[in-house]
């Protein structure tokens, strides 16, 4: 089978959302151009700050999607880790999940092996809606759905260039709100049992 080019991923991406939806739905181009590609600033909020961090087994894809996120115009915050050596993913889990608590990190992005443990600790902390994305359809929803604002990636499980396009959806999908909202404050609730 042949590699599909970034053009042809988009529309198929783009034809899968709209038939999941049932509406026209816009995914941007995983490499917009400068001129086309939207300011992630608010000027009414506050700034684009994405915390993110890493495990061992995810620093490579962290150490990519780093330089990836600034030339997209986000603040960058590496919660680390800072090198290759073994770590315990939850005290990076819980690095990020901690800056998105408190408001310090608009959004946060983890990497461990798998993606999972990162999402069960990113959970445990109160404000914190985890979801772990595998591929565009995941990474819409959890936006559009849920309004997640924390990703969780599994590096064992995709490549650089498809981390790429699920952080790219993640932080383009907007929360879609009306009983999605309704649905969320539910989650929330539960936090406070």
């Amino acid at each position: 089978m042949s590699e599909l080019s970034e053009t042809q991923l988009q529309e198929i991406v783009q034809q899968v959302v709209e038939r999941t939806l049932g509406q026209d739905r816009t995914v941007s181009p995983a490499d917009p151009s400068p001129e086309a590609r939207p300011s992630p600033i608010d000027p009414e909020n506050q700034t684009r700050r994405i915390a993110i961090a890493a495990d061992h087994g995810g620093y490579a894809m962290k150490e990519d999607l780093k330089p990836y996120l600034q030339s997209q115009g986000y603040l960058v915050d590496d919660c680390g880790t800072h090198s290759s050596d073994a770590v315990d993913y939850p005290d990076f889990a819980y690095a990020v999940a901690e800056k998105v608590s408190t408001g310090e990190a608009w959004r946060g992005i983890i990497i461990d092996g798998a993606g999972i443990g990162s999402c069960m600790v990113a959970n445990k902390v109160s404000g914190v809606r985890a979801a772990m994305c595998y591929d565009h359809a995941t990474a819409l929803n959890s936006r559009e759905h849920n309004n997640a604002n924390v990703l969780t990636l599994g590096a064992g499980m995709i490549d650089n260039k498809l981390a790429r396009q699920i952080v790219l959806t993640w932080l383009n999908t907007k929360f879609g709100g009306g009983r999605h909202a309704r649905r969320v404050d539910k989650i929330m609730e539960i936090e406070k049992k």
